[in-house]
């Protein structure tokens, strides 16, 4: 395919909240030049609780560590809901939830349920995060558009490192939207 065939998934608005830098990599990994995902800007990140989805106390634990979470940094109200894909960087957008899985979702192979987290306020949100979450297992990764890498190589855990499937991942350049 010729790069100017290839379906790009970037809006307007997204393409003006994104650096220079951002957007001379993304137009790089589209154009299929290699090495475009080595070091990208890191325009969102999420925080992710897993839990086992088969132990009825973890569940509750786990739902209450995220109704503490969205009390503290007020993401109550439906607006507060994510609605972008879970793999888009999304730069520029606000904190907001996604909905829980009690069952396997995405390369998480148990439950989990995450937060979208602009760079602004991860320090704020991983810290009150790693120290709330008692015996339940945490997962922060940046969304940079390199979903292999964001997973795999630039993630921390706090707790059990838990096994993800990351052959689900079709994003691998800068900005890069997914349609999973």
């Amino acid at each position: 395919k010729q790069w100017y065939q290839r379906r790009v998934a970037i809006t307007a608005g997204d393409w003006n909240a994104m650096g220079a830098g951002l957007k001379v990599r993304g137009i790089l990994g589209m154009l299929g030049m290699k090495d475009s995902c080595d070091l990208p800007e890191l325009p969102s990140y999420h925080i992710h609780v897993i839990f086992w989805s088969t132990n009825p106390e973890r569940v509750r634990m786990a739902m209450e560590l995220r109704q503490r979470f969205m009390e503290r940094f007020d993401l109550l109200t439906p607006d507060k809901n994510c609605t972008m894909n879970p793999g888009d960087p999304a730069p520029g957008y606000d904190m907001c939830v996604f909905d829980p899985h009690t069952e396997a979702y995405g390369p998480f192979l148990n439950g989990e349920f995450a937060f979208f987290i602009p760079p602004a306020l991860l320090q704020e949100t991983s810290a009150w995060m790693l120290q709330h979450r008692g015996i339940l297992d945490v997962f922060i990764h940046p969304n940079s558009g390199c979903e292999t890498n964001d997973h795999t190589k630039w993630n921390t855990y706090a707790g059990a490192k838990w096994p993800i499937d990351a052959t689900i991942f079709s994003c691998n350049y800068p900005g890069c939207k997914p349609d999973h």
